[in-house]
């Protein structure tokens, strides 16, 4: 028996959670809180299982050739296109399932403190969890496209429910729970953008394939015989619907505002599920993107313009929650970095036939699946972090904390751990994986030539600045939160959270610290990516596990690595002068709040301004021609043929006057008419 061949459990058993919660979870009563123990059940499940999968796939022959078990059935054939339900096992949907399952399954456990005051809503929050879960682990298991896309929108749909689960009834009040429900609709109609742009290529990709199944879709021999320009097009707007759900821009505005929901939600979107399945979704179309290096080149620009960007948008916001989601997108716009960076170069590489920029390029793949596991797991606990303290100082305004480092001492170095790692200090787990970034980034500006060397170039720089600045903003966070003296609300705060609550950050904290380490048990022949030139077969995996300690060697015997790292510890000593020894004062940079640098981050370079005007102009136009087409269009023609009926019967009622003599009169009158068009048709048609 083999267990990979029950992969389909693994999504599954959430959802049967989900059913049970949402129908049965009253009758549980506060006893099983609601249906939350019933929901942390099937998490730990899909995580069960998911470790057996994995062990059984990377222990398989299958794992060196052909680097992927899949198996189907047909679902229902629309004309000759076959709808199929599966599953696909390879590495990638492995590292998926592992870390979705587990950290969700922290999560829930967390929640069970969180929401242990909402009575029966806990009910409605379990259930909705669950959903979500069964959203990103269907979604990692998916033989196919579709497959892929039915999980998407479940993923959607729960983002809506979950951000806006404060709407029905908020705590604190009609006005945030107006804009609990408001976020909601905004994530919801945001990401639509990027479904549409998803589910148009789909269609272009069948187009161009004939299939959208992963074994024929990510085939090189079919890829090659596709036409160039249709696989492009495709890839775009693939790429279209990724940008939508991981909130890169230009449409990054939701994500911050989805922070109106429960922080367990934000912990769930940020690290376990939805926005990391925008980069899964390019990570899993690698070969498609690779087919051409413009596709992976704008991918590039769009990861690092966005991680500069809302990085500054972190660097003097006040609430919490809102600088940890910055955060988030900065980091997803590296992922995005470094596979694009690396996909260039993969590009490049088999148009000329050179192995070693092919393999150069996929280290690029290699450290955005490192960088996206490593986030999961810092950011999981940032999160449920700052969850603690909001529960506990009851506030996500940083003004109003401080001195929390004794009353919440377990809160505060897990906090401190998650931060050293997204900061990228030295042997944290996110500095592995960072600098891996980097460095892929820099690889391929002395690989490329004339405007794209300069592109990227650029993009490294970015890359640069932003390391800086997530270093100084996330220790502003820090020290704000926890050193100095306890301000407003800190001064009633009733001390650490529950055990429930901080056994889940001491799990994570281990994580956030020790993960980045697998890159020395050969993490690069894991969760890599190849192509046969001669045989034209590509492959996720299927590598040597002992070749990782190479790029350990490589990260210390290189200035960029040790450049990075004085600009954290810079970093992290101004953010320390700054809010802890208070010998810089913050305000003569921002000139107290009035230069117009800090107005524009401030106002998030304008561009919830900018969307909402041309959400309002465009908006508005096509409401006007919608309108205009409605009544002269659709009411005119409906409105003139019933006219036309109404006059045509008054017409025929006046011949209906009971006169025999009359009725003949139309008879003999038809017969003539119809007498003279006969001889007309001869008499044309016949002298031709």
């Amino acid at each position: 028996m083999s267990f990979i061949d029950y992969t389909w459990l693994v999504p599954l058993v959430p959802i049967l959670c989900f059913l049970i919660v949402g129908f049965l979870g009253k009758k549980m009563g506060p006893k099983l809180k609601y249906g939350g123990y019933v929901t942390i059940f099937g998490a730990a499940f899909a995580f069960v299982m998911s470790m057996l999968v994995s062990y059984d796939f990377f222990t398989s022959s299958a794992y060196s050739d052909p680097g992927y078990v899949t198996s189907s059935i047909k679902w229902f054939s629309l004309g000759g296109f076959d709808i199929n339900l599966g599953y696909y096992v390879d590495s990638l949907s492995c590292l998926m399932m592992l870390f979705a399952s587990f950290i969700s399954m922290l999560i829930f456990i967390y929640s069970l403190g969180y929401m242990g005051d909402q009575g029966e809503r806990q009910r409605r929050y379990f259930a909705e969890v669950a959903l979500f879960l069964t959203g990103m682990l269907g979604l990692a298991a998916s033989s196919n496209l579709v497959e892929m896309f039915i999980f998407w929108e479940v993923m959607g749909l729960c983002s809506y429910l979950l951000i806006g689960f404060w709407g029905f009834n908020h705590p604190e009040g009609d006005d945030k729970a107006d804009n609990a429900a408001s976020a909601a609709k905004k994530a919801f109609l945001v990401t639509r953008l990027g479904d549409v742009c998803l589910m148009a290529g789909l269609f272009v990709l069948y187009e161009a394939m004939g299939s959208l199944d992963y074994v024929d879709v990510f085939n090189g021999a079919n890829l090659a015989a596709a036409d160039p320009d249709t696989l492009f097009l495709a890839a775009m707007l693939i790429f279209g619907g990724a940008i939508g759900k991981s909130a890169q821009f230009p449409l990054l505005d939701w994500l911050p505002d989805a922070m109106a929901g429960p922080t367990t939600v934000s912990a769930l979107i940020h690290a376990a599920t939805m926005v990391k399945a925008g980069v899964y979704l390019v990570a899993r179309c690698f070969p498609l993107f690779a087919m051409n290096s413009e596709v992976m080149l704008f991918v590039a620009i769009i990861g690092g313009v966005t991680a500069f960007f809302t990085a500054t948008m972190a660097m003097n916001n006040m609430n919490i929650k809102k600088v940890l989601a910055y955060s988030t997108l900065s980091q997803l716009g590296y992922m995005f970095l470094s596979i694009g960076a690396g996909g260039y170069l993969f590009a490049i590489g088999m148009n000329e036939g050179n192995t070693a920029l092919m393999a150069a390029g996929a280290l690029g793949y290699t450290a955005g699946c490192l960088h996206m596991a490593n986030h999961a797991f810092f950011k999981a606990l940032l999160f449920l972090c700052s969850g603690s303290v909001i529960h506990a100082c009851g506030t996500e305004d940083m003004r109003l904390m401080g001195g929390l480092q004794k009353k919440m001492p377990i809160t505060s170095i897990t906090m401190l751990i998650g931060s050293l790692s997204i900061a990228g200090f030295p042997f944290f787990a996110g500095f592995w994986s960072k600098d891996l970034v980097l460095d892929v980034v820099f690889e391929a500006f002395t690989e490329t030539g004339d405007l794209t060397s300069i592109c990227f170039a650029l993009l490294w720089f970015l890359g640069i600045v932003t390391a800086f600045m997530t270093a100084f903003y996330m220790f502003r966070l820090w020290f704000m939160t926890f050193k100095g003296e306890p301000r407003e609300n800190a001064q009633h705060c009733h001390g650490e959270s529950p055990r429930c609550m901080t056994l889940p950050l001491c799990v994570l904290s281990l994580f956030a610290f020790a993960f980045g380490f697998t890159l020395l048990f050969g993490w690069d022949g894991v969760f890599t990516i190849s192509y046969d030139l001669a045989t034209q077969v590509w492959q996720v995996a299927g590598g040597h596990a002992e070749t990782g300690l190479h790029w350990v060697v490589e990260l210390f015997t290189n200035w960029k690595t040790y450049l990075t790292i004085v600009l954290v510890l810079i970093a992290i000593g101004l953010a320390y002068l700054m809010y802890v020894k208070k010998t810089v004062n913050p305000g003569c940079v921002s000139k107290n709040g009035t230069s117009w640098l800090y107005k524009t981050i401030q106002n998030r370079w304008y561009l919830p301004e900018i969307y909402n005007q041309l959400s309002w102009k465009l908006g508005y136009d096509v409401a006007l021609g919608v309108d205009y087409f409605d009544r002269h269009v659709i009411d005119g023609s409906v409105n003139g043929l019933s006219n036309a009926v109404i006059s045509g019967g008054d017409l025929l009622s006046k011949a209906q006057n009971g006169n025999v003599h009359t009725y003949a009169g139309v008879v003999v009158g038809g017969i003539v008419a119809l007498f003279v068009v006969a001889i007309a048709f001869v008499y044309i048609f016949g002298g031709l």
